[in-house]
């Protein structure tokens, strides 16, 4: 049986997110469209981004969930700046 997409579920789900240890995120937005949770968000890493996806997966196997998440560039500058 395939759970219903509501705010229960999405409230178990956010709960996942910022409490499970290896996720510790709360950055990341999910969207419910029709039988589709759709997450979104920025993280460091597509390793990141991989295991937070994982996760959910994992813990919600009947949820269909489509992973969203961005890579955040956050590289140190490769010129110098020059203010005039």
């Amino acid at each position: 049986m395939t759970p219903q997409l509501d705010e229960y579920l999405e409230a178990e789900i956010q709960r996942l997110l910022t409490e499970h240890g290896a996720i510790a995120e709360q950055g990341i937005t999910l969207q419910r469209r029709e039988h589709l949770l759709v997450l979104g968000g920025e993280v460091e890493s597509a390793q990141r981004r991989d295991e937070i996806c994982r996760q959910i997966a994992a813990h919600f196997p009947d949820v269909e969930i489509a992973c969203d998440i961005g890579i955040v560039r956050a590289a140190a500058p490769s010129e110098v700046e020059e203010i005039s």
